[in-house]
């Protein structure tokens, strides 16, 4: 069998491989091999480092944020127990960006924890929303009685949908006017 030499391809993969070590101390960023295997390593230890990553933050958010509620006369754990009962879901990141950045906000949000941990009922922001549809909903039931020859088959389909009107999908368009009058 014939002899078959590398050429162009290995030449290319050893200066991929180079060239992805440049930086490196000493014969790991010289020297193919002790590159190859420096790469290797610097791979795993990217991969296990982003988890840590993740962790290492995660632990500063906790650290902040404790610190901003013994301000506050109240532990860390009673705080997030206690936004839990309250239905608030705020992520430590931003807690601790509140911690920081705007004590009087995160003072508000250790109160409601600690109405909360008391058993009193405590209002959020989710309470007001379905209030905010209906209001939304009585401003659009005006607009119905305007003139509505204006719009397309579809938009009329899609308020006689609306408003409950049987057989609307095989209507004209005139036949769905005169049904949404």
């Amino acid at each position: 069998m014939a002899r078959v030499k590398g050429g162009n391809v290995a030449k290319n993969r050893r200066r991929k491989v180079l060239k992805a070590a440049k930086g490196y101390f000493g014969s790991k960023h010289r020297l193919y091999k002790t590159a190859q295997e420096q790469l290797f390593h610097s791979g795993h230890y990217a991969f296990r480092d982003r988890k840590q990553n993740k962790r290492n933050f995660r632990k500063l958010w906790i650290t902040r944020i404790n610190a901003g509620c013994r301000l506050n006369e109240i532990s860390y754990s009673k705080f997030i127990n206690g936004l839990d009962m309250a239905g608030i879901a705020i992520n430590r990141k931003m807690l601790s960006e509140l911690a920081i950045n705007d004590p009087k906000a995160f003072a508000a949000l250790v109160e409601t924890a600690k109405k909360a941990l008391k058993g009193e009922k405590v209002e959020t922001a989710k309470a007001s929303k379905p209030a905010a549809k209906k209001e939304v909903k009585e401003e659009k039931a005006p607009a119905k009685k305007e003139d509505l020859s204006g719009k397309t088959l579809a938009e009329l389909k899609e308020l006689a949908k609306a408003n409950g009107v049987k057989g609307y999908s095989s209507m004209k368009k005139d036949e769905l006017l005169a049904a949404l009058k």
